[in-house]
């Protein structure tokens, strides 16, 4: 059978950031076809056409959010002068973009799939690798605060990119459940007040320190 064209007569730009906003709420398996297309102004047939399936539909959504919500963190992690600098405007920038008014609550990389059926199990690895490679990304830019003698040789980066990526999910959930940004904010400021206890704590003997959790190379983190 030969491929249906594109639909026009809609905003495919403008459908796929409705798509991701109706994910970002309900989440991937308790959104439905009818839902996406009422949030979309559009019709199933134009959808399917459009973007090939639900499942698609929802990778195309998690990219968009990326790009968007997530790059201001992704930027922090990239430009922040120091490692320390870094970890604190990805926790203070998301204390603030977890609780946006008129926007959904908390990080779609984090709670759009994770209680899925195994009809949806496809989605919840596609989000699970993009929560890895948040930890790698933020283990390699301290892993640079080590090259570059911010922190000690010993450093345990892998178990340090886990702590805080663990305060990030804790944050988008607690926003999810309600709390606002300056609630955020001080669970942020205390994460911060731990810095240089966990980052005096030496790697797992006998492992190198940064060795634990590699994967491939990082290309994201946490929105």
């Amino acid at each position: 059978m030969a491929a249906r064209g594109r639909p026009r007569g809609f905003d495919r730009a403008t459908a796929l950031e409705r798509a991701m906003e109706t994910f970002w709420t309900h989440g991937y398996e308790t959104t439905s076809i009818a839902e996406l297309t009422s949030a979309m102004e559009i019709n199933s047939p134009s959808l399917y056409a459009a973007f090939g399936s639900k499942e698609q539909l929802f990778r195309e959504s998690v990219a968009l959010y990326e790009a968007t919500e997530g790059s201001p963190v992704t930027r922090a992690l990239t430009d922040g002068l120091t490692a320390y600098a870094a970890v604190a405007a990805v926790l203070r920038e998301n204390s603030r973009a977890y609780t946006v008014d008129g926007r959904p609550t908390g990080c779609m990389i984090v709670l759009a799939a994770l209680n899925v059926s195994d009809a949806g199990a496809d989605a919840r690895d596609h989000l699970a690798q993009w929560r890895r490679s948040g930890v790698e990304m933020m283990r390699a830019r301290l892993d640079r605060g080590v090259q570059e003698g911010e922190l000690p040789p010993d450093a345990d980066t892998a178990t340090i990119a886990a702590f805080y990526t663990a305060v990030l999910q804790g944050m988008s959930i607690q926003a999810r459940d309600g709390a606002r940004a300056e609630e955020l904010e001080r669970i942020a400021e205390c994460a911060l007040a731990a810095w240089d206890i966990i980052t005096a704590m030496p790697g797992r003997q006998g492992e190198p320190p940064h060795a634990a959790g590699q994967s491939k190379s990082p290309e994201r983190v946490e929105g």
